[in-house]
């Protein structure tokens, strides 16, 4: 599954605005199909892990591509992720005081 990751590296860094977001290229999202859980910096992927379970809309085989870019993303941002499944993520206790820039 590991090699299944569409997942490519932004130079797109801190806060997302609607229009930079809409600029993103399908492989800057865990979701890229449905354009969902931009993966643009470690806040990003942090976020995509605590919220995975809230991204409506999807298949279990868009999560398990959405894991693998998740996965992907983490280890270049160096975000630390002991989950080994997609039914894993969002089950962690956030850290207290984390918030993504803005949202």
């Amino acid at each position: 599954m590991a090699g299944n990751a569409t997942w490519r590296p932004r130079d797109t860094h801190g806060k997302l605005s609607e229009a930079k977001e809409r600029e993103l290229p399908d492989s800057a999202f865990a979701f890229p199909a449905q354009r969902k859980g931009p993966l643009t910096g470690a806040a990003y992927v942090a976020d995509a892990i605590a919220r995975f379970g809230e991204f409506d809309d999807v298949s279990d085989e868009d999560r398990d591509l959405a894991f693998e870019n998740i996965r992907k993303a983490a280890a270049h941002y160096h975000v630390t992720m002991t989950e080994t499944d997609w039914r894993q993520l969002g089950t962690r206790t956030p850290r207290p005081g984390f918030r993504r820039g803005g949202r």
